[in-house]
């Protein structure tokens, strides 16, 4: 840091007429009109003229000295001992943390410069807002482990499936790799992870985790319940189902997905947002809407069957991706935003939870979801008839038939459906709130460890320099579109409290109720189509 003793007080100076020429600028004219009567006073006249002086300039001065960070804004090194003082006044500035390539290229290693305390910028933060509801299921994912603890020993049995075992230590992070995910699944969560150490710093406390970037849960409930079975290992994943106990976590997309072309969250759900004003739910096609890869799961092929043709008309409009063909052309067919223009859009898992569920429900369409049979760590929050409609799995076609049919003629209703999931993806989806839920889960999670973690022998330090600074293309682009580059300004919002057994009772019966609800309606609906 630059020091700059002699001009401390130099906008002082110039205030008051130091170091000005004799006479000369407003301290000449004050010296001229205060100091010329002490030629016809007494001594005793003299002396209370000079106390009332002394008292006058030391208003002054002490007046002025309270606009400190304009006077002191020549010395850096002053005002960063002010800025960082017990008893500051004023809140400072957020300190910016540099993604330091030089520093790698040099050494090798991580800067080791690193914010690792958070007692510089948390000081003066705004009290934090509550979290929104769906975070009361991080309670609900680790109540396995509330009485037994997590061991090291469950934790090495998570490694079987795991990609990779990550260790904080100190607010370092080091990772340990088993093999490799598909695509850049592995590369991207991590670096979600390292955004989080910037962005909370010195704020997560020392943790040992196993992580699988395969979609469908391995740690089976039945195979814990017992009175004589293990304590289950603890294993890290995109989505989770019933029938299991993976720990749900932000999938990896969140800060892009190179091999499809779509953007980090942050901007892609402003385009979305921009993309739902260009057409109106009134104006777009009456019709539901799907694009999607079919060949990965059986229930999308079914979908298929559903599409338009000479003899039968389900009101749906299907579209398989080719992804071969997309990269080749440039991506020019599958542009999220541009695809807000049907009113309703289909969401149907593919091998299990499918990353596509935020931005069809971010389009302002009402969203039809096929019975889903897993979840990721967001859609506990939803709510059918409130958020989704939901469509009958075995029965898609004439299900999708009357949701259709149904919102069209019942239009602003659907129209309340399609924006209060939007209003959800956008507000309670936002970046700061997927990086609460990794800080409160992995806080929560820690706090079951009956162990200190340790850096393994294999493992290396990362941080954003390894992982950006070496990056070409679009992944380079990706990270640093999405790299976090000063500490929050707020403190993480207020996680709740779990659910007591009769309010998580009512959650779920409510859902039910709803879907059972759609449900009686469609069986109505075409009870009296087969009698006409």
């Amino acid at each position: 840091m630059r020091e700059n003793s002699v001009n401390v007080w130099s906008p002082l100076q110039r205030k008051l007429g130091f170091g000005i020429g004799h006479g000369s600028g407003q301290f000449g004219h004050f010296r001229e009109v205060t100091w010329r009567p002490f030629m016809k006073l007494s001594a005793r006249s003299y002396g209370l003229y000079a106390l009332f002086l002394l008292l006058l300039v030391g208003a002054f001065v002490c007046t002025r000295m309270l606009d400190y960070p304009t006077i002191f804004a020549g010395s850096a090194s002053s005002a960063e001992k002010l800025s960082t003082s017990k008893s500051q006044i004023y809140p400072q500035k957020t300190q910016t943390i540099p993604l330091n390539c030089n520093a790698l290229n040099h050494t090798g290693t991580c800067p080791g410069d690193y914010p690792t305390t958070p007692e510089n910028y948390t000081e003066n933060r705004p009290s934090p807002a509550t979290c929104p509801d769906y975070f009361r299921w991080i309670h609900e994912d680790l109540r396995p482990w509330a009485h037994t603890g997590i061991t090291r020993e469950a934790i090495e049995r998570a490694k079987r499936t795991a990609n990779f075992r990550l260790v904080i230590v100190n607010g370092k992070a080091y990772v340990e790799t088993f093999q490799k995910s598909f695509q850049t699944r592995d590369v991207f969560t991590l670096w979600g992870i390292l955004q989080l150490l910037r962005r909370y710093p010195g704020e997560l406390p020392d943790l040992e985790m196993m992580f699988d970037c395969v979609d469908w849960p391995v740690i089976i409930s039945r195979d814990y319940s017992g009175p004589d079975s293990p304590v289950p290992p603890p294993l890290f994943r995109y989505c989770g189902n019933d029938d299991s106990l993976d720990l749900v976590f932000p999938d990896w997309s969140f800060w892009g997905w190179i091999e499809t072309n779509i953007k980090p969250w942050e901007a892609l759900s402003k385009d979305l947002k921009e993309g739902n004003k260009r057409m109106n739910w009134i104006e777009r096609e009456p019709y539901a809407y799907w694009k999607g890869n079919p060949v990965v799961a059986e229930t999308r092929q079914d979908l298929l069957k559903c599409n338009v043709s000479e003899n039968q008309d389900w009101n749906a409009r299907l579209y398989a991706q080719d992804w071969g063909r997309e990269v080749q052309e440039g991506y020019k067919k599958s542009n999220l935003a541009s695809q807000c223009i049907h009113r309703y859009k289909i969401y149907i898992e593919g091998s299990a939870w499918s990353v596509s569920e935020k931005y069809i429900l971010a389009c302002d369409s009402v969203t039809l979801m096929v019975t889903p049979h897993y979840y990721d760590f967001f859609t506990r929050g939803l709510m059918p008839m409130q958020h989704y409609w939901p469509v009958k799995e075995d029965d898609k076609c004439k299900s999708i038939k009357f949701s259709v049919n149904w919102g069209n003629n019942h239009k602003k209703k659907a129209i309340a459906i399609g924006k209060a999931a939007s209003d959800f993806i956008q507000e309670e989806l936002k970046m700061d709130y997927v990086y609460d839920y990794m800080f409160h889960l992995l806080n929560q999670y820690s706090k079951l460890l009956k162990f200190k973690p340790t850096i393994p022998r294999k493992a290396t330090e990362l941080c954003s320099e390894t992982m950006a600074c070496q990056a070409e293309g679009l992944q380079k682009k990706f990270m640093m579109d999405s790299l976090v580059t000063s500490p929050a300004e707020t403190s993480p919002c207020t996680l709740p409290p779990p659910y007591d057994p009769s309010s998580l009772n009512a959650v779920l019966r409510r859902k039910e109720n709803s879907i059972r609800k759609v449900e009686l309606w469609e069986k109505n609906y075409w009870d009296y189509h087969s009698k006409q």
